[in-house]
């Protein structure tokens, strides 16, 4: 049924409250911390569509993390980009806990699982595509999941991710993606994510 939490639309069902963050890991991560500032919950999850890297999931897929990273947060430098953890600020890479991954995977049955970038400029060349798989061999990237983990992390909330593929990570050319199956996608998987329990 619709709902409020805060400022933001929200639908809660009897096992699940669904907050809409809007685009961006602020905006994900401000949204996550009003909900979870207003009521204690037992998990965490970021759900939207994402990017595809090439040979690792293609358009359509569900992509589940294994790792949600930040793969832009941290420093330029001569030598090249230098992550958090480099710089002795933070971690950039944490993984999702094995337990809720098996829960997905009974959920949702076929899915593409990896590490799943969080980026603040969706990647729009081929060469900062391959640049980014070879740096953290992931499957996906999206805008929202790191917001989400920054703010569940202090309250010890596991998190999960789960997005659906509308384009290839690449050259961007919008004519070749589909977003409009990305979202079906979404729709479909819906259901399981909504009806089961957590662990």
């Amino acid at each position: 049924m619709p709902h409020r939490v805060g400022p933001y639309d929200a639908i809660r069902s009897e096992t699940c409250v669904v907050v809409v963050s809007g685009v961006g890991p602020a905006a994900a991560a401000a949204a996550t911390a009003t909900a979870l500032a207003e009521a204690p919950y037992d998990a965490v999850m970021s759900v939207g569509i994402c990017g595809g890297f090439r040979g690792a999931a293609g358009i359509g897929d569900v992509v589940v993390a294994t790792d949600i990273v930040a793969a832009d947060l941290g420093a330029d430098s001569p030598e090249g980009f230098l992550a958090m953890s480099q710089l002795g600020w933070a971690e950039d890479s944490h993984p999702v806990d094995p337990l809720r991954l098996q829960w997905l995977g009974r959920a949702l049955g076929d899915v593409v699982a990896g590490p799943v970038l969080t980026v603040s400029t969706v990647t729009g060349t081929s060469a900062r595509a391959a640049l980014l798989a070879e740096r953290h061999g992931a499957v996906a990237e999206a805008m929202e999941g790191w917001g989400v983990l920054t703010a569940a992390l202090p309250y010890g909330i596991p998190v999960l991710e789960v997005r659906a593929v509308s384009n290839l990570v690449g050259d961007r050319d919008t004519r070749s993606w589909d977003i409009p199956l990305a979202f079906a996608v979404l729709e479909t998987i819906g259901a399981p994510l909504l009806e089961q329990q957590w662990l």
